[in-house]
């Protein structure tokens, strides 16, 4: 049984979240302030996290933040705001999706058994498990990455937009095509989700994020893996 951590300290959310999880079969445990929720976190190990914004504490980012120092578990942000800097800033700082509050609970339980898809993805028979370019290495079956020897931490969804590029050299990806392929629903209109996330990637993988050698931008298009050997 999948165990998810919800982080919220409105009662009627908790438990309207609650219900349908469980109505799905997963574990849910919850917790109402940011403190309580990293420890929890450390000695629960969840699969997924759900985590609001607005907290009392520590706000949900400071709680994202923290998590990301020690672990790479899928991360579902919930903002009261429609605004869309609050979104940017919870991506920028490692959340794997959001939702904007009130939400459909039955959208939310999509979103989560997405994440959990991309997190527990497992590939299937391939000509090799090693992709290399450069001093950029790639483990898919480990789902690992290094750079000139050293791990690079990436979260699942970040993992994912690298590997579909990278299994793919040269093929430019539209963002619309990279949000089905790693979300898994229809995400029409919010192509900044994809746009945070390559940003991410390059922050972690590039010398220079600002002249990219790895991911390219294709102006208008979308992005694609150079084709060429760095």
């Amino acid at each position: 049984m999948q165990q998810v951590l919800i982080v919220d300290d409105e009662a009627s959310i908790v438990h309207l979240i609650t219900g349908y999880l469980r109505k799905e079969g997963f574990s849910v445990l919850v917790a109402e302030t940011g403190p309580e929720a990293l420890e929890m976190a450390k000695w629960s190990a969840p699969d997924l996290i759900i985590l609001d914004v607005m907290l009392p504490d520590l706000d949900g980012f400071e709680v994202c933040r923290r998590l990301r120092q020690t672990s790479m578990v899928p991360i579902l942000m919930l903002t009261a705001k429609a605004g869309e800097a609050d979104k940017i800033i919870g991506l920028g700082i490692g959340a794997d999706d959001y939702l904007t509050k009130p939400f459909s609970p039955r959208e939310l339980v999509a979103r989560v058994k997405a994440l959990l898809r991309r997190a527990n993805l497992r590939e299937p028979p391939i000509t090799s498990d090693i992709l290399q370019f450069g001093d950029l290495t790639l483990d898919l079956r480990a789902m690992s990455v290094r750079k000139a020897g050293k791990p690079v931490n990436l979260t699942a969804i970040e993992f994912q937009l690298l590997k579909i590029l990278a299994t793919h050299p040269g093929q430019v990806f539209t963002k619309q095509q990279l949000l089905d392929l790693c979300w898994g629903y229809d995400y029409v209109g919010d192509d900044r989700l994809v746009v945070v996330h390559i940003a991410n990637v390059r922050k972690k993988l590039e010398d220079n994020p600002a002249e990219p050698m790895y991911i390219q931008t294709i102006r208008g298009v979308g992005y694609a893996f150079r084709k060429d050997d760095h």
